[in-house]
């Protein structure tokens, strides 16, 4: 019999470690505040397109945002969003852009956040993630969903309002569960969506639906998604997902039966796998891990006992 130690329960979650970023709300509806933070020298702006932004090596190894002051940056007109003070004073901006700016010194690359955050340092994520999540939301909501008149943009980004109606409407953010589901013998239960490629599993996950808690939503995913019923429901950790606009609620699941019956729309595929079951397939390469940005990879780790194989984006 196997013994297994759990040596990941303190690994971080990518996109949640403390990043020493206040996002000082408290501004952004001082234009003059914001006006003269837009022009200190020592302020820095990086450009978001698409979910991209261009990232590069630094001489010791490091990966970091591709930032310029903001007296160097490229004209933009109101798509400009404050993410917040560092530590040491330094304002931090995003500007939106239909495409990112060219480098002179070609050794900068574009990056979205599946990549650039796992290379990125807490800092730099911190204010990706903030910036993508700000640029999917003002790509998507340019018209009022009251009147239908178009919208602008307010409070350095974090609002837009109706000049029409007076209507203001802010950031959306989705809450969606994400479960590793174990069974009375302690196998986790990992699925296959349908468009995934052959053999890539992960915990199962699903949307929070109106009037609906988060235990209930565990619940009903996954039995509407595999046919497995569940129990007891344990809250594990969070993680802001902007692909586009969602925030990931981790929990354990304990399974009350254990035989599988796929949807068919979602989930092309489950299975139950002990822990050397599982060893086995990563070592066959039948099974792919999940990619190690996801909570889901921390999930699955604490079932595990141990790292999960890595993964390449190339």
């Amino acid at each position: 019999m196997t013994t297994w130690t759990d040596h990941t329960a303190d690994r971080p979650i990518s996109l949640t470690a403390p990043s020493g970023i206040d996002r000082a709300a408290h501004h952004r509806l001082d234009e003059a505040w914001l006006a003269a933070a837009w022009s200190h020298p020592s302020t820095r702006c990086f450009v978001v397109s698409g979910g991209q932004v261009l990232i590069d090596e630094t001489p010791d190894g490091r990966t970091e945002l591709v930032m310029t002051p903001s007296f160097e940056a490229p004209l933009t007109e109101a798509h400009r969003y404050f993410l917040g003070i560092d530590e040491d004073g330094v304002a931090y901006f995003a500007l939106q852009k239909d495409s990112l700016p060219g480098r002179m010194d070609q050794s900068a690359r574009s990056a979205g956040l599946r990549e650039a955050g796992l290379l990125l340092s807490p800092r730099d994520a911190a204010l990706m993630v903030h910036a993508v999540g700000l640029e999917n939301w003002q790509r998507t909501h340019r018209f009022c969903s009251r009147c239908g008149e178009r919208t602008v943009i307010a409070a350095a980004g974090h609002i837009r309002r109706c000049t029409a109606c007076g209507a203001e409407h802010y950031p959306r953010t989705d809450p969606a569960v994400i479960m590793a589901v174990t069974d009375q013998e302690d196998r986790i239960l990992l699925g296959r969506q349908v468009h995934w490629p052959e053999g890539r599993f992960s915990t199962l996950a699903g949307f929070v639906e109106p009037g609906e808690s988060i235990e209930q939503s565990v619940r009903r995913e996954v039995h509407e998604e595999v046919g497995i019923s569940v129990g007891e429901v344990e809250y594990i950790a969070s993680q802001p997902w902007p692909f586009p606009s969602s925030l990931m609620l981790g929990f354990f699941a304990r399974a009350t039966s254990t035989e599988i019956d796929v949807d068919g729309d979602e989930i092309h595929e489950a299975r139950w796998f002990s822990r050397d079951d599982l060893t086995a397939a990563f070592e066959s390469g039948e099974v792919l891990p999940p990619y190690g940005i996801s909570i889901a990879a921390r999930l699955i780790e604490r079932w595990y006992g141990r790292p999960l194989p890595t993964r390449s984006f190339v």
